[in-house]
């Protein structure tokens, strides 16, 4: 089945004059926040910036945010911490669906245990 190109809300097609103008932003702007690191447009082969459906809700985002009165490192850090917010949903989910089968979930590389060591919880007896 084939399916529109618009439905794929990652798959960049707007060119950066159609994202500035569906944002209400200049251009210019939308450079500016890729160089610090707000965006990051996919590029075509020849390098042309595109514009996916994700980025443009994105800028309204970062938008909504300087109409708010941040700057350009609070939006950065708010947009960290939103992600990071959803990654954390996202392993809280998985580790409900785990439980609820019965599972065992085993811990991801790296991640932090979710107790500490027996050896600190439990007072030491003197000898």
């Amino acid at each position: 089945m084939v399916t529109p190109g618009w439905v794929d809300l990652d798959r960049g097609l707007f060119s950066i004059s159609v994202a500035a103008e569906l944002a209400g932003l200049h251009p210019q702007t939308l450079r500016i926040y890729e160089r610090e690191g707000l965006l990051d447009p996919a590029r075509s082969a020849g390098g042309t910036r595109r514009y996916s459906r994700r980025d443009i809700d994105r800028l309204t985002e970062i938008c909504s945010l300087t109409a708010d009165g941040l700057n350009l490192a609070g939006i950065r850090r708010v947009l960290q911490l939103q992600e990071e917010t959803r990654q954390l949903h996202a392993e809280l989910a998985r580790l409900q669906a785990l439980a609820s089968d019965g599972a065992d979930p085993a811990p991801r590389a790296g991640a932090p245990r979710t107790r500490p060591p027996r050896s600190a919880t439990q007072p030491r007896r003197p000898d």
